[in-house]
């Protein structure tokens, strides 16, 4: 069966979900593939069920610090099901339904390029379609875990990050192969609700590494303070696991090995395109699909193909693959007007995408680092200032421990980069984003008045020091 639409969409996730909307918005006729569940990694996989695990490790920090309250164990069993209830429980017949209603057509099964405008779906009851695009076909398939090739580490089984925020029981020992985000973010929910041996293995110097040094070891801090373990300069020679689902053995060199119940690999993404046709018109599978300020494939100069989010890899975050779709869908519907709109292009990226790390303390950061500016041949001067001195810290809780930075460019006098950590600090990460993408002027910021006694009177210190 042949099937005709001005946009073919592959990936139901938030990305495509936002391609879906917009190019409809646009008076197009639109197709959505997908293989799994509509609303994808992020939904289910990632960043809600992750959230959903943080948040009682969240507030136990929060309450360990306030004089007069109290808190018992947490409720493991609870929190679990509030993550099964984050998640829908694995059921996307809402997000079908919302999909059916703006009006799209969505298609369950698994879709590849067959040649140009052309998706070849073979769908979960074994048949087959043919969908074809009058105007683009959308790339939104996402990104998928890297598991390195360590010996004996795939036939281990490990967890990734679709297994660990979609555990259903907590291993009393928990190894953790990585620094970054993921791996910080679920060795402190698993250690919270109850892993009573949690170990990062670490292969650089510390934690984050992407972000400014003192965030990682702030954190780094709180791990030590709460009994999880982190190794740095640790390489993983090889892993044994005798029996499936049984005890698991890292052998780390010259280092004696590490004995786990369960083991996380969070090493880092790949994009998911590995089964999606690309070398059918001219690409090569498995790799990134680059693309220009709109969004479209450079490497097909047909300029029918499109890819959003992870898929594309210039920033690997839910909410900056969405930003990315709303581009693209307005950009796909001005382009089938013969209307080229050049206001419609994705700037954010360019800028440094916010982020925030959800641990405790919280890391958020916007726009460059004080290294990747200055490698950028900026010249720059960096603000650093205690957060915990700021009497809204204070009134937060006891020991609140923070630390803000500000990388300014001397040139402009505009903020190129913003980094909080501390608790409750990913609240204040918008004002940040806007400051930098905004390319506000200190001295105009100047006047941007923080309330009296929040923590965002951190950005009025900040100014103080910088001398304004």
């Amino acid at each position: 069966m042949a099937d005709e639409f001005d946009v073919i969409v592959i990936g139901a996730g938030p990305a495509g979900e936002n391609v879906v909307d917009r190019a409809v918005r646009g008076g197009l006729t639109v197709a959505v593939v997908e293989e799994r569940l509509a609303g994808g990694e992020c939904s289910y996989w990632a960043c809600v069920p992750s959230k959903a695990l943080l948040r009682p490790i969240d507030l136990a920090g929060e309450v360990s610090r306030v004089p007069g309250l109290s808190l018992g164990e947490i409720d493991v069993a609870a929190v679990l099901a509030r993550r099964d209830e984050a998640v829908g429980r694995y059921d996307d017949s809402g997000q079908v339904r919302w999909i059916n209603s703006v009006p799209a057509e969505f298609v369950r099964g698994h879709g590849r390029l067959d040649g140009p405008k052309r998706v070849h779906v073979t769908t979960v009851e074994g048949g087959e379609r043919v969908l074809t695009a009058r105007q683009a076909v959308v790339l939104a398939t996402g990104s998928t875990a890297a598991v390195p090739p360590v010996p004996g580490l795939r036939e281990a089984n490990p967890w990734t990050s679709h297994e660990v925020t979609a555990a259903t029981a907590i291993p009393e020992r928990l190894a953790v192969v990585g620094g970054g985000v993921v791996a910080c973010e679920m060795a402190q929910a698993m250690h919270g609700l109850g892993a009573r041996q949690t170990t990062l293995l670490v292969r650089g110097g510390g934690l984050l590494a992407r972000m400014e040094p003192f965030a990682g070891e702030m954190v780094a801090d709180s791990f030590a303070e709460a009994g999880i373990e982190v190794r740095t300069h640790t390489d993983v020679a090889r892993v044994e696991r005798p029996e499936p689902g049984g005890k698991v053995t890292l052998h780390l060199g010259e280092e004696p090995p590490l004995e786990a119940d369960e083991l996380l690999v969070a090493t880092g993404r790949k994009p998911a395109t590995r089964d999606l046709g690309l070398a059918s018109v001219g690409l090569k599978d498995g790799d990134y699909v680059k693309v220009d300020d709109s969004l479209r494939a450079t490497e097909v100069p047909e300029g029918w193909l499109y890819a959003v989010g992870d898929v594309n890899g210039r920033t690997l975050l839910t909410h900056m693959g969405k930003y990315q779709a709303r581009i693209c869908g307005d950009v796909i519907a001005a382009r089938a007007r013969g209307d080229e709109l050049p206001a419609m292009r994705d700037l954010a990226d360019g800028y440094g995408a916010p982020q925030v790390v959800f641990t405790d303390p919280q890391v958020c950061a916007v726009g460059q680092t004080e290294e990747s500016a200055r490698e950028a041949g900026f010249r720059v001067r960096v603000v650093d200032y205690d957060i915990g001195a700021v009497t809204g810290a204070y009134l937060m809780g006891d020991g609140y421990r923070g630390r803000a930075r500000a990388v300014v460019d001397e040139d402009r006098k505009v903020l190129l980069g913003v980094t909080f950590v501390g608790p409750g600090v990913a609240e204040l990460l918008h004002s940040a984003t806007i400051a930098v993408t905004a390319e506000v002027p200190l001295d105009r910021l100047w006047h941007a008045v923080p309330s009296f006694p929040t923590v965002s009177e951190i950005w009025l210190r900040l100014l103080e020091t910088y001398g304004l």
